[in-house]
């Protein structure tokens, strides 16, 4: 009898606790944060999905998380609860706050650790992807890799990335002869692809040859790459047991393609036969000091091979369509970087005359005279930056920001997102042009009308030459764990753009087109680029890409 009045009475209590419990996680535990009204029930979820029901559901989650920060009056960030599907995610928007996240500190030499949503892209970059690596794992994997990315090593593989550059312009020739509408992604993509391959493992992926002939290693990557599509609403797909196996699958597969080129080239680099000397990829420099390529060892080199097939096509790939379109729109830009381009590169714009410049023995100190090229590359990115990054304290951590009003706030608990979307379309940094192309912005000396703010300070304290921080432009992230690849997708977009944009004019076709007057004239809409009839938009495949493929139109420049 005892027994059963205690259950009875244990079972108000019980009931009394987990609402408490939930009551404190949903309205109480963040309640300091700015934040759409939560549920007590559904957290943000419903009002997320109310949010992304707004405007087309296949945009970019960042692009959602940028018009709740315009509903929130702009605040340095905000939460938003997903609680029990994810954790609760930080949404980062000023850049002196993601500075405190990315930077070095006596408890996080390395940066705060990265979060747990890196998990599930494991079939896509590995298990012991550097991407996800932590502490000082992370860093003898960034000491192994890092001399195949520096600088001075890339120039040397400039012979490989303009050979397979030189295929793309012949797919641009043959589209600019038919005058057929065709996705600008397709060849993008295979072209980052084919460079990747050259300079991560020396082999050419034959990705910008027909199917028949790419190798097996591109298709099984894209067939992977591509059940990471979602379809715009708050999918569940990552949940999904046939699409976990699909995945597995293919992961399996493909580690099987690396294992075995990763085992040959190890073998022929032991050898010390004059080829494998010869040899300067990513992979070979990764063999110095590896006696013995073990089962561990041999995992953790097709792991960042992944990672490098990855990112090294992904974000690039994404970053040319951008250039691409904004330049197109943009005619004083366009024209401003083809006067760079002739002078610099001389009036012969041949793919020919071209790569014998950048061959010379002066090929490095012209494409570091090719400011207002670079500063395309850096607009586009600014503006179309293709991921964010994710950190993560465990509760108790006691990690703490400083806002910039002075106020203190605890993290812990959170996955902590640097909204690079959101941070380097800040007002206060970037002024009316904000949202507009003006590549002029990271030119010291700038054109009349676009001048930076000259008051803005560095975060070191002195003012830069554009008047922008440093801190507020982060494609690549910064602090320690900043991109490996940066200065190959930089350098790659440089002969890229240097050996296509005097040959071909591009017109954006359909979503993006530019608004004509009766007699076919574009447009010209604020800020100097021409209007457009809908805006192009970012949707989520892994990392950002224009939602239509680059639907375009390429034409012969007018000489």
């Amino acid at each position: 009898m005892l027994l059963w009045i205690a259950f009875l009475t244990g079972i108000p209590l019980l009931t009394l606790y987990l609402f408490d419990r939930t009551h404190y996680h949903r309205l109480r535990q963040y309640a300091r944060f700015p934040q759409l009204p939560p549920s007590w029930i559904w957290g943000h979820m419903k009002t997320l999905d109310g949010v992304m029901g707004e405007g087309d559901r296949r945009r970019h989650i960042d692009q959602v998380f940028l018009e709740i920060h315009t509903k929130l009056d702009k605040p340095p960030l905000f939460v938003v609860d997903l609680r029990p599907v994810l954790y609760s995610i930080c949404v980062i928007c000023n850049h002196e706050v993601a500075e405190q996240i990315s930077r070095a500190s006596k408890a996080f030499p390395y940066s705060l650790p990265k979060g747990d949503v890196l998990g599930n892209f494991e079939p896509l970059i590995g298990g012991q992807s550097i991407l996800s690596a932590q502490g000082s794992e992370w860093k003898a994997l960034r000491k192994r890799f890092n001399s195949g990315f520096a600088p001075q090593h890339l120039i040397s593989l400039l012979p490989g990335i303009l050979d397979r550059v030189q295929r793309f312009i012949d797919i641009l020739d043959d589209h600019a002869r038919s005058g057929e509408i065709f996705a600008l992604d397709e060849p993008c993509i295979n072209l980052t692809f084919d460079i990747i391959g050259t300079v991560t493992m020396d082999t050419n992926l034959h990705a910008q040859g027909n199917p028949g002939t790419q190798s097996p290693i591109v298709t099984t990557f894209r067939q992977l790459v591509s059940l990471y599509r979602t379809n715009g609403s708050a999918s569940w797909d990552q949940f999904k047991i046939v699409t976990k196996l699909q995945r597995w699958m293919l992961s399996r597969r493909l580690d099987a393609m690396l294992r075995n080129h990763v085992q040959k080239s190890y073998t022929a680099w032991k050898s010390r036969s004059s080829n494998a000397k010869n040899s300067r990829s990513v992979l070979a420099l990764s063999f110095e000091g590896v006696d013995n390529l073990d089962a561990n060892l041999l995992a953790s080199t097709c792991d960042q091979l992944k990672t490098f097939l990855f990112a090294g096509h992904d974000t690039t790939s994404s970053l040319l369509q951008w250039a691409f379109y904004e330049l197109s729109r943009t005619p004083h830009a366009l024209r401003a970087l083809r006067d760079e381009l002739n002078e610099v590169l001389g009036p012969d714009s041949s793919s020919t005359a071209i790569r014998e410049q950048l061959l010379s023995q002066r090929g490095e100190s012209l494409l570091s005279r090719m400011t207002y090229t670079a500063a395309v590359i850096k607009e586009a990115l600014r503006l179309h930056p293709p991921a964010g990054t994710g950190r993560f304290v465990s509760q108790g951590t006691g990690f703490n920001v400083t806002l910039p009003d002075g106020e203190v706030l605890c993290l812990d608990g959170m996955i902590l997102h640097n909204c690079e979307t959101i941070i380097q379309r800040d007002g206060k940094v970037y002024g009316v042009t904000k949202d507009a192309f003006v590549p002029e912005r990271w030119i010291e000396h700038t054109t009349p009308g676009f001048t930076s703010n000259p008051n803005v300070k560095t975060e070191s304290g002195s003012e830069s030459g554009t008047g922008i921080p440093a801190s507020a432009w982060r494609p690549f992230e910064r602090g320690p764990r900043n991109c490996i690849g940066q200065e190959l997708a930089n350098l790659e977009a440089k002969i890229v753009l240097a050996c296509t944009l005097r040959r071909f004019d591009f017109v954006k076709v359909g979503l993006g087109e530019v608004v004509r007057d009766s007699q076919g004239r574009a447009v010209m809409g604020e800020f100097r680029q021409y209007a457009v009839k809908e805006e192009l938009f970012n949707i989520m495949e892994v990392t950002g890409k224009p939602v239509d493929g680059t639907q375009m139109r390429v034409l012969f420049a007018k000489r």
